[in-house]
């Protein structure tokens, strides 16, 4: 599904990854994990080609993205869906509207839109709140608004970079719940975090990073 062969990535003189080598099978649901700086935000930028390796390949599904042309990174992102810690919505649009801009900018017919964005909303626990602007909701609501516009086009896989760094602690397990919903319907789910609690006794990978280095997995 997922592999990283002897990956390095460097910026300047600044070496970010060096030589990592993993996989992740299809339907799996992994962590990234390590301090500030150990290289996770920028393996998973890898992952959706913000950023191509220096060394090394990383193949995903039938894509080697060393190589891949430029042309076709939007045809691959659409496979993929992406949750970022700082949200990213757009305030003066609805939920719905939030959870379906990707698919109206694919040109997916009106029809369709509405069956999946409402589908997505509904499998987050926000299908309510569609008529919602962003900021009328509390931080956990606009998380999983966040992921129900992630998994609006069922990707097969879902990539979340500090998904509860800006939630409590109660919030953050119940945005866990959802991830965990997400990957049990059979959707790869890979998460970088540097909160430990996210893991523990989830029975999952855990992969650790520290400066750069791959420096082992644990269960959680």
């Amino acid at each position: 599904m997922i592999a990283f062969q002897n990956v390095s990535k460097h910026y300047d003189n600044n070496i970010v990854l060096k030589d990592i080598s993993f996989s992740v099978q299809k339907a799996e649901m992994a962590f990234i994990t390590g301090p500030s700086g150990a290289g996770k935000s920028t393996i998973l930028k890898l992952m959706y080609m913000e950023e191509r390796p220096d060394e090394g390949d990383i193949v995903i599904g039938d894509f080697h993205l060393a190589s891949l042309k430029a042309s076709k990174i939007p045809f691959f992102r659409r496979g993929i869906g992406i949750v970022f810690q700082d949200f990213k919505l757009i305030d003066n649009l609805t939920v719905i509207d939030n959870v379906a801009l990707s698919l109206r900018i694919r040109g997916v017919s009106e029809k369709e839109v509405k069956t999946l964005a409402f589908t997505a909303l509904k499998k987050v626990h926000l299908r309510h709140k569609a008529d919602n602007f962003p900021k009328s909701l509390s931080g956990g609501e606009q998380q999983r608004v966040v992921i129900a516009r992630a998994i609006v086009a069922e990707p097969f896989l879902v990539l979340a970079d500090e998904p509860t760094g800006n939630l409590d602690s109660n919030t953050a397990l119940d945005i866990m719940k959802v991830f965990r919903g997400i990957n049990i319907s059979g959707t790869t789910v890979i998460i970088a975090t540097h909160n430990r609690e996210l893991f523990r006794y989830t029975g999952k990978r855990v992969l650790k990073l520290d400066g750069g280095n791959l420096i082992g997995e644990e269960v959680g």
